[in-house]
């Protein structure tokens, strides 16, 4: 049987085979199962295991992203923004949060002042080059301040990890199981309300169950954090989705056999990161909250 490629845009009439479509799942969850350990032994770990993790991941988010929105990995926009993250690591292992967070600042000056002399075509307007750096510089700060703090560090990442893990897998197999009205068929034609749904139901109950078994927030406060969590992860998902049928993109690379690029397999994360980061500085306060912001958001 031969049907429309559900991971495609549409635009391309790509189509797919029952068996591709068999073998990209056994992809996905081959990749899941290598993967998935290997954060959580990183993240057991702390410390400068965690932060190498981190690095890694936002170096390759940048290379993905200026691939993706400039057409090429230009290396004048390369350069700074891997110095900038590199010096941020370095300085978030330091101690020096605000130093981090300037240091990713400065880099996208750098980026966007080298960006404005080379030419774009349509749609490639130097701001991308900006932004990539600046999404870099929260997949490397938003989980490695979460995981520095020093009381509810493991337990604010782990949260995290049940919560868009099970968002995510809870939402392709419910939407591929009941399929229904697509979300936002201009920016997805996959995902559907159905899926949506499923995986706010299971994000929510994967957090309220980590928050139970390390003893967290109040349930009622777990759950309620969970399904804020859950939908700003999906609501990341749909961002980076917006971003690369901008470009005609179907995966931002092919580095994750089965999931894509690393921008594919963190997008929901290091948004729901960055959020959590946002709560916990919110109920502590900027000098507090930035110091320890897995207590602020954990601690009820």
């Amino acid at each position: 049987m031969i049907k429309p490629d559900p991971h495609s845009s549409g635009a391309t009439g790509k189509i797919t085979t029952d068996a591709e479509a068999a073998r990209n799942l056994a992809q996905r969850i081959v990749s899941a199962a290598v993967l998935a350990p290997l954060w959580i032994v990183c993240a057991y770990a702390g410390g400068w295991l965690f932060l190498i993790a981190c690095t890694l991941a936002a170096v390759a988010i940048l290379y993905e992203w200026t691939s993706l929105v400039l057409g090429r990995a230009d290396p004048r926009i390369l350069i700074p923004g891997a110095i900038a993250v590199l010096a941020a690591a370095g300085l978030a292992a330091a101690g020096e949060t605000i130093g981090a967070i300037g240091a990713i600042a400065a880099g996208a000056v750098f980026a966007g002042v080298a960006a404005w002399s080379r030419r774009f075509s349509a749609g490639r307007a130097p701001i991308w080059a900006v932004s990539g750096v600046i999404y870099a510089g929260v997949a490397l700060l938003a989980p490695a301040l979460l995981r520095a703090d020093p009381v509810a560090g493991l337990t604010s990442i782990l949260f995290l990890f049940a919560i868009v893990w099970s968002t995510d897998v809870c939402a392709y197999f419910v939407g591929r199981a009941v399929g229904g009205p697509l979300l936002w068929p201009r920016v997805s034609p996959k995902k559907t309300w159905a899926g949506a749904l499923g995986g706010l139901i299971g994000g929510v109950a994967a957090g309220a169950l980590v928050a139970y078994a390390s003893g967290g927030p109040k349930p009622a406060a777990a759950a309620a954090l969970a399904l804020v969590l859950s939908i700003v992860a999906q609501g990341g998902d749909l961002f980076e989705s917006a971003i690369k049928r901008r470009f005609g993109a179907k995966d931002a690379s092919h580095l994750i056999p089965g999931h894509g690029g690393v921008m594919d397999r963190l997008d929901g994360f290091l948004v729901a990161a960055l959020a959590a980061i946002v709560i916990g500085v919110l109920r502590q306060g900027l000098v507090l909250g930035l110091a320890a912001p897995a207590q602020g958001l954990l601690i009820w």
